[in-house]
């Protein structure tokens, strides 16, 4: 067999079956490798591909990075993890090893206030827009507030409340407070706003949560958290207060997050579809028209799911495509039952 038909199957070109079998049997008895690094110098390609995080700890990043490196893969590309802990400085570390050409590509969830071009290596950004040459990727984060106030409407709150920490730049991420106070005005309903920039504590909300409590009341019966990891914390002060959830006051938090012992939403939520914001941002970077077709900001709809902080029956997630793609029980055997007691 000749070298050359060894190296055809190996880089994927297509050849003879019993070739195929033949090369894959002996390297398999020899213990033989593709060394994926020389290929890449040899053909001046790294096939690798930077995400620039904030954080892992965050459920929702972690999530995001589980699903585009899942995606990358697909495509037979490797990724890079980069964390930058929030740090305009991490970030542009970050981005001098992407101008060094180690890797092909960006995945940027960025909160720089002053993101730079990367030359020509392309870009995707997450939640933020930074230039008309970037395409960015989100959630349609308007339509999650107005879907949150009017479930609380719905379910019977009469004076709604949004709760946010976030970045002081603007971004896709702001437009669920505008959508939830379009829906409020638009069904006359009473409400109020208060935002706290997350280079602050968690102080300021703990306040203003304490000047609206009276004689062991709330002033207000639905809350909309701008995360669900806020939601919860909300969850935790309340109860510290004798405060009922959901029989005094009514909660939906934003991301879908789920419980990883159970496999149920951890609150009532606004699912984020990572899945599809993640293959359609790999899609995006792995073929960017520079004359500037794959640009703009691509919004994908979000669904409400109950999660035991609003009067009405859970929503099931072990039947939802959403927690069959991020089940914690996930067996590769798809025939394996799950747990009865999700």
């Amino acid at each position: 067999m000749s070298l050359g038909t060894v190296s055809r199957v190996f880089n994927g070109a297509e050849v003879g079956e019993d070739y195929r079998r033949r090369v894959e049997e002996a390297s398999a008895r020899l213990g033989y490798h593709l060394n994926t690094y020389a290929r890449a110098l040899k053909i001046q390609r790294s096939m690798c591909i930077a995400l620039v995080l904030p954080s892992l700890r965050h459920p929702f990043f972690a999530r995001l990075a589980d699903e585009l490196t899942a995606a990358l893969a697909r495509e037979n590309y490797r990724s890079l993890l980069m964390i930058t802990n929030y740090d305009e400085q991490s970030e542009q570390r970050c981005f001098a090893l992407a101008r060094q050409n180690i890797v092909e590509g960006v995945f940027a969830l960025t909160y720089s206030p002053d993101f730079e071009q990367l030359g020509s290596i392309p870009v995707v950004s997450f939640d933020r827009q930074h230039s008309d040459r970037i395409p960015c990727v989100a959630s349609d984060n308007f339509a999650g507030g107005r879907m949150a106030a009017e479930r609380l409407i719905a379910l019977g709150c009469r004076r709604l409340l949004f709760l946010r920490i976030g970045p002081v730049i603007c971004g896709e991420v702001e437009r669920r407070g505008l959508g939830f106070e379009s829906a409020c005005k638009d069904a006359g309903v009473p409400h109020e706003l208060f935002q706290v920039n997350d280079t602050e504590t968690e102080a300021p909300i703990y306040r203003f949560l304490d000047k609206h409590v009276h004689e062991g009341r709330f002033e207000f019966d639905g809350i909309f958290c701008n995360t669900d990891g806020l939601a919860l914390r909300v969850m935790k002060y309340l109860a510290e207060k004798n405060i009922r959830i959901p029989d005094d006051v009514q909660l939906i938090g934003y991301d879908g997050i789920l419980d990883f012992a159970t496999g149920d939403y951890v609150c009532s939520t606004i699912v984020q579809p990572v899945p599809q914001m993640a293959a359609k941002a790999v899609d995006l970077l792995l073929h960017i028209d520079q004359a500037g077709e794959c640009r703009g900001v691509y919004r994908f709809p979000v669904q409400y799911a109950a999660g035991g902080t609003t009067r009405e029956p859970r929503t099931s997630s072990r039947f939802s495509a959403e927690a069959q793609i991020f089940d914690p029980f996930r067996k590769l055997d798809r025939t394996v039952p799950l747990p009865e007691n999700r």
